[in-house]
């Protein structure tokens, strides 16, 4: 299914094969072979998306842009089942591997492998040829890949990469903050209430 969001209207290349479970809305734009499985979303909330060529997006994946962090992901990436990339710079030829999460301004470089269930937080940074072992995190700039159980040091990085406060302009302090979180997210997810499905 495909959906004109905020007036935009998804481009899909005349090569590229989409299953009719998967929804692309608004501003997405995807190139030549690429191929999108049953129940992915691409949806463009408010910044634009942006798939080269061959790219793979498989069953359940989840890509999310929104006005502060667009997606492009480059050549020869495949996204595995119940992957998500939300607001994020994926190089070429990367591997994110079934159940993988890669958070708002991060970027991906050439040829990395983000492994089953690991995570690339929040404006993190990997250089090109990098691995991120399965369940891993990495986190910050320059990235630390660090083991599940070292909580302590994801914290400490994450602190710093200010995830309410970049992602939805609100200070953690916030005494209220998941109801202005909530508020204010579902404000900007109500302008679905006035897309038309157009395929």
């Amino acid at each position: 299914m495909q959906f004109e969001h905020l007036g935009v209207r998804p481009r899909i290349h005349s090569e590229a094969v989409i299953a009719p479970t998967a929804v692309i809305s608004g501003d997405v734009t995807i190139g030549p072979d690429c191929q999108v499985l049953h129940g992915a979303v691409i949806t463009a909330e408010g910044g634009p998306i942006t798939l080269g060529e061959n790219v793979i997006v498989m069953e359940n994946a989840l890509i999310r842009a929104t006005v502060a962090n667009s997606v492009h992901i480059g050549d020869h990436v495949l996204v595995g089942p119940m992957a998500s990339v939300s607001g994020a710079t994926i190089a070429e030829e990367v591997f994110l591997a079934t159940g993988t999460r890669i958070f708002n301004g991060a970027k991906i470089g050439a040829r990395s492998e983000v492994r089953i269930n690991a995570v690339v937080h929040l404006r993190t940074v990997l250089p090109a040829e990098t691995v991120v072992p399965i369940g891993w995190v990495a986190v910050g700039d320059p990235a630390q890949i660090l083991s599940p159980d070292r909580h302590e040091e994801i914290w400490a990085a994450q602190r710093e990469l200010d995830f309410p406060g970049y992602v939805f302009g609100l200070d953690r302090e916030t005494p209220d903050l998941m109801v202005q979180l909530t508020e204010r997210y579902g404000r900007g997810l109500a302008r679905h209430a006035n897309d038309t499905q157009i395929g």
